[in-house]
């Protein structure tokens, strides 16, 4: 599932016969989600949006409606394009989306050992660096990036574990 037809050009340009819904725009029509949500009993679901405030309000959406969807993510910079425009999938190299599709998240049963208060203390939350140090961990993890409410909230969607946390932390500080 993607936002629009540049997204199903893309893909399909690197992975011929790939098959798309399109949201066509961050509103998610009731329609798609029934198509999306019938085609689920059958099929594997992957959520891969733009790496902005609507993709992310898309993939909720979509999510909300089929918790068993995966999630491909890619970085705002690899979300980049050449020249001025809108960031997106479209714009994505073979590799990251090769990268970003070898690598899905899925809801986990099991919840995250993390606590609000352990996100807060490893400096994802409230400080002046929260902000970059969420961006490069998100990488690191291959979630994506969000604003702290949002990648708590991912964190435990996933099943991240306080420790996986502690290590990429870790890696990314240590790349500095």
């Amino acid at each position: 599932m993607v936002e629009g037809k540049d997204d199903t050009i893309r893909l399909q340009q690197f992975f011929p016969g790939i098959e798309t819904i399109e949201t066509n725009g961050s509103a998610v029509s009731a329609q798609v989600l029934a198509q999306i949500k019938q085609l689920s009993q059958s099929r594997e679901i992957i959520v891969f949006t733009d790496p902005d405030f609507n993709g992310e309000r898309i993939r909720r959406i979509v999510t909300e409606a089929v918790p068993t969807a995966k999630q491909a993510f890619i970085t705002r910079k690899e979300g980049e394009p050449d020249k001025a425009g809108s960031l997106g999938v479209e714009h994505a190299s073979k590799e990251a989306l090769e990268r970003a599709l070898s690598d899905l998240h899925e809801e986990k049963a099991s919840s995250s050992d993390l606590t609000e208060a352990d996100f807060r203390d490893l400096g994802l939350a409230g400080g002046a660096e929260a902000r970059k140090l969420r961006e490069a961990v998100g990488i690191k993890l291959g979630v994506g990036y969000g604003n702290a409410k949002t990648f708590y909230k991912r964190l435990q969607t996933f099943g991240i574990s306080k420790e996986q946390l502690l290590a990429a932390i870790k890696v990314v500080k240590n790349a500095e």
